[in-house]
């Protein structure tokens, strides 16, 4: 008999990150794969389910306007609660640190089926930043029979925090997989991207993406005054910003940035749209943690817009650098990667800490290794695909 293995994802980065994870099993003979969507968020996430080729065997649906956090994990682990109830999986799969983590963590661990956290051991060393995703993945942690951690680092993390060492599988992060995959796809298009005929040809662009919670509002706003000075002052460089749906984002952006000449502000894009976008710039700046796993696969120096990082491999290897939101402070980042060639140059050449292209296939190999199918599988040893 097929071991049923239930994945959950509700947001965007979720199904990213799992949709290798699901493509191995889909194919495996001796897994059931069971993609199950929350929906948390839902206009982000359908038109990726095509995009990534993954079809939901059930949607919760739990986005509702304004819902709180607490709503949102309730809502999440009672229907999760019924869905394993009639689905009955062997194993359950989770991603990283969002409430729909949390609440498929729970569900998995109230209903006695064991627990894989993907991305496992992560740790920015404060409860505050990133806020709650801090919190929500320390919680899960315990829960978890596989920590699949993505790097030595973060095996390092759970073995400080008392972790089995035979629970931890060392795997690549999934989103290396991803990106790699929908690289090979967007350079075979032809086509000028719409975004691109808006921009000065030749133009430098520095790609920004910003949505965390602890930034929403004064610092999106302090981060887009050294945007729009910096772009001011060379003629050569033109900005691409995504606007995140989240309606604080959208304004603090929209208020500072609106009408600066050669910055274009654009609608949340779609993850091949992202792609190509990332492949074609010159640098990014963004608060992102998914983006600080991708960078460095294209040979993209990144200026990270927070205070500190759960992902310090990073930083270690030269490919990203944490320049917080202070507006003198991002200007003074984005001026030296613009005027220094050298700086440049040291940060596109780092090679990526994170992945190498092939952590779903190590998954999968903890999955045979847990169920006694097959032998544990070599770990990743962060030394992966760079630009």
């Amino acid at each position: 008999m097929k071991k049923r293995v239930a994945v959950i994802f509700g947001t965007r980065p979720e199904l990213i990150k799992v949709a290798p994870v699901i493509w191995s099993l889909r194919s495996h003979p001796h897994f059931e794969v069971l993609p199950l969507s929350t929906g948390q968020h839902r206009e982000l996430l359908l038109p990726f389910l095509e995009v990534l080729e993954v079809e939901a065997a059930a949607h919760l649906d739990l986005l509702q306007e304004g819902q709180p956090l607490e709503s949102l994990l309730a809502r999440g682990l009672l229907g999760l609660r019924d869905l394993f109830r009639e689905m009955a999986p062997h194993l359950v799969l989770v991603q990283g640190d969002t409430v729909t983590t949390l609440a498929g963590a729970l569900a998995a661990f109230y209903a006695r089926i064991p627990l894989g956290h993907i991305e496992a051991g992560l740790r920015s060393g404060s409860l505050e930043e990133p806020f709650p995703e801090e919190g929500q993945r320390r919680l899960v942690t315990p829960l978890a029979a596989l920590q699949l951690a993505p790097t030595p680092g973060a095996a390092q993390a759970l073995l400080r925090e008392g972790i089995p060492e035979d629970a931890i599988y060392v795997t690549g992060n999934t989103v290396v997989d991803a990106f790699l995959w929908m690289v090979e796809r967007v350079r075979k298009t032809k086509e000028v991207p719409p975004w691109r005929k808006n921009l000065p040809p030749g133009a430098r662009i520095v790609a920004v993406e910003m949505h965390r919670r602890e930034n929403w509002g004064e610092p999106i706003r302090r981060v887009a005054r050294a945007l729009a000075r910096v772009v001011a002052r060379h003629p050569d460089v033109a900005a691409v910003v995504s606007l995140h749906p989240n309606p604080q984002v959208t304004a603090a952006f929209r208020e500072e940035l609106e009408g600066q000449p050669r910055i274009l502000l654009h609608p949340a894009f779609s993850y091949p749209e992202w792609v190509r976008l990332v492949d074609e710039s010159y640098l990014l700046l963004s608060d992102s943690g998914g983006l600080q796993e991708e960078a460095p696969s294209l040979g993209k120096p990144l200026l990270i817009a927070r205070r500190r990082t759960e992902r310090p491999e990073a930083i270690a290897a030269g490919c990203a650098r944490l320049v917080g939101t202070d507006t003198e402070e991002v200007e003074g980042h984005l001026e030296t990667l613009l005027r220094d060639e050298g700086a440049y140059q040291a940060m596109a050449r780092a090679p990526n800490p994170f992945g190498d292209g092939r952590a779903a296939s190590r998954i999968v190999g903890a999955l045979e290794h847990f169920f006694g199918l097959g032998p544990r599988p070599e770990p990743f040893g962060g030394g992966g695909a760079g630009g």
